[in-house]
């Protein structure tokens, strides 16, 4: 089963569930045990979508708060990303300056307060109370923050190092609440 950045199952398989074809059932920690390989494969695809989850939320809050040349080549990109999160506005690249810092603001979509909350939550629900999984979305987000820095050409702008501080204190504050440590013991 390969589960987008978005948290979607992929569209054919989707279809192949509505024409009633069987594929293995998904194995979870209540029913089945998984082998090493599975495990690792999961844990993998965990870390790249939350990566993906955080690069784009990044990305994109940090071009709408200070647009840079490139934004045109990668507006096309995020359109899809932005139904997926249920952004139904105005396109970005028409956003007067006020509008633009409306959906960035406290409230705003794109604000620190609820991208966190989409990027956190991503994590949470995508690992199921499992602390590996919780580990390998944490780990996503930190990577994804750091491809954008590094897209951005340097450090991204405060209200992005904010909503990663934000989501990464949800995912800690997770993992705390469940009784995992927030040091990986194995690290």
């Amino acid at each position: 089963m390969n589960i987008s950045s978005n948290g979607y199952v992929n569209s054919s398989e989707t279809a192949k569930a509505h024409a009633n074809i069987t594929e293995p059932k998904v194995k979870t920690n209540f029913t089945e045990k998984i082998s090493k390989d599975e495990a690792a494969e999961l844990r993998a695809q965990i870390t790249q979508n939350a990566n993906d989850m955080m690069l784009k939320s990044t990305t994109l809050q940090s071009n709408i708060s200070n647009p840079q040349d490139d934004f045109a080549s990668i507006y096309e990109g995020f359109q899809s990303f932005l139904s997926d999160i249920g952004y139904e506005g105005k396109p970005i690249a028409e956003l007067s300056q006020s509008e633009a810092a409306e959906l960035i603001s406290e409230d705003g979509i794109f604000g620190i307060k609820q991208t966190s909350e989409r990027i956190a939550n991503f994590v949470i629900n995508g690992a199921g109370g499992d602390e590996d999984r919780l580990r390998a979305g944490r780990e996503g987000m930190l990577e994804g923050f750091k491809q954008a820095e590094e897209m951005w050409g340097g450090e991204l702008p405060e209200i992005s190092q904010k909503t990663m501080q934000a989501a990464i204190e949800m995912v800690d504050k997770a993992m705390y609440d469940l009784g995992f440590p927030i040091m990986n013991q194995e690290a």
